[in-house]
């Protein structure tokens, strides 16, 4: 990912065109719109399209920015490294897309019988966006250890093997944390709490964890080009635009309204342009974003997972950050950026539900038939095993994936057993449960026909 080209600088462009045509330049200025096709275009990209008939770059630049400017609102408690303020507007489909969002993640959501409204089934969902969460956004940050081996290790609660599931889990215990914390105020000490658990035994110095970094030769790098994409502000700078931040972030500055997701966004590009720690700044940096949204009651954020989303395409990412960065701290590029990451995250959700809802009822309907008796935990667990013939089964991970004791959890698993669904090998000193060969013939059996694909 390269740095994007830097706009020109539109008001020489305005100036220049005054010592030539003023009516050309009038015309430019109250003919145009903030956005190129509904994209709020930075530079780097407009450079490369034809420009109107009867324009240049500078010109289709100067046109833009112009229309702008008329949005713009400055956040006077954010600085740049320059000593400049950022700035923000809401063009559309902001207003729009914030609508949708305060609906689905703040109000009622419609969902299947089977979704977050049933408590047996909203635990599960809960336990698989924390999971996707810290695996994820551990991803991003480097850590390498495959999903299958970090599940594993999250159900059984089993110790981390190496630093990758340490961040693992670390980020795991984060996410949970922040639904302890979120009725409490931001401080400078609950950020330095966030980033202890996020960094846990992962950091080269123990020391270095929940507090400012001293040094300034703190860069983010291209990981390819080993170019240097951002230079964040002094060490001595820190506490003081820490505790403007958690201003900020508690509603006590601006004076004019910023919604509430809209805040949310830009506390998470703020702590992750200061990047007030050695490590683990773009991981502390979600989690204030989740917290945010979840002292703001936007209730369903505990269920999706943004990191998922921006893993697959981490430089749409960076670019947000530079984005703004280049063009005069322009935040709307980042908010724009991030509104369609919440949108992507609820619609994966859904999506989700959706599909286990459907399997659930699939094999709830051939289970129904049955003589024998199964409870939902013992069905979610049959319907999982059609689909995945190979998949193992412990004691402790069913028992934490369901949220029940262990007694609870050996007899689910020793009935199904017993009923020759599942196969019990002792590996080490814990036993273990497969699926059984025949479990489609014996399910076949027991109720008839099965009735799902």
């Amino acid at each position: 990912m390269k740095i994007p080209a830097t706009p020109p600088v539109w008001r020489e462009i305005l100036e220049n065109y005054f010592d030539g045509s003023p009516d050309s330049v009038r015309d430019v200025l109250w003919h145009t719109e903030v956005s190129y096709r509904g994209e709020y275009i930075h530079w780097d990209k407009l450079r490369r399209l034809d420009p109107p008939k009867g324009y240049t770059h500078e010109k289709w630049w100067l046109a833009l920015k112009s229309a702008r400017q008329k949005q713009i609102k400055n956040l006077d408690s954010l600085i740049s490294t320059l000593h400049e303020h950022f700035v923000f507007s809401k063009p559309d489909p902001i207003p729009e897309i914030l609508h949708h969002i305060d609906q689905d993640a703040g109000g009622r959501i419609e969902m299947p019988d089977e979704g977050l409204a049933n408590p047996q089934t909203r635990n599960r969902y809960l336990l698989h966006s924390l999971t996707e969460e810290a695996i994820t956004s551990s991803q991003l940050e480097g850590a390498t250890t495959t999903r299958k081996d970090a599940k594993e290790m999250l159900r059984e609660h089993r110790a981390p093997r190496d630093k990758s599931e340490q961040m693992i889990l670390n980020n795991y215990r984060t996410m949970q944390l922040i639904r302890e914390i979120k009725e409490q105020p931001l401080t400078q000490e609950l950020v330095f709490e966030i980033h202890r658990a996020v960094t846990e035994d992962t950091m080269d110095n123990p020391a270095d964890a929940g507090r400012f970094r001293t040094s300034d030769h703190v860069r983010v790098y291209e990981n390819l080009s080993n170019e240097v994409l951002h230079t964040p502000p002094l060490s001595e700078e820190l506490p003081k635009r820490m505790e403007a931040m958690c201003d900020f972030a508690n509603g006590k500055t601006p004076e004019y309204f910023i919604h509430p997701v809209v805040r949310a966004i830009i506390l998470h590009f703020w702590l992750a342009y200061d990047h007030p720690f050695l490590d683990g700044n773009g991981r502390t940096a979600r989690a204030l974003f989740y917290w945010s949204m979840l002292q703001q009651k936007y209730w369903l954020v505990e269920y999706i997972s943004i990191s998922s989303i921006i893993k697959k395409a981490p430089s749409k990412y960076g670019r947000a950050f530079l984005h703004t960065e280049t063009d005069e701290n322009d935040l709307t590029y980042f908010i724009i950026y991030h509104l369609d990451i919440i949108q992507k995250a609820i619609s994966e959700l859904h999506d989700y539900i959706k599909d286990k809802t459907h399997s659930l009822q699939l094999i709830e309907g051939v289970l129904r038939k049955s003589s024998l008796k199964f409870n939902h935990r013992q069905i979610s667990l049959l319907s999982h095993a059609l689909r995945n013939p190979s998949a193992e089964y412990s004691i402790k991970a069913y028992q934490n994936t369901h949220d029940v004791v262990y007694q609870t959890a050996r007899a689910d698993l020793q009935y199904l057993e017993e009923k020759g669904l599942l196969i019990k090998r002792q590996m080490g000193r814990r036993f273990s449960y497969y699926p059984s060969d025949q479990i489609d013939l014996t399910l076949k059996s027991e109720g008839g026909k099965m009735g799902y694909q």
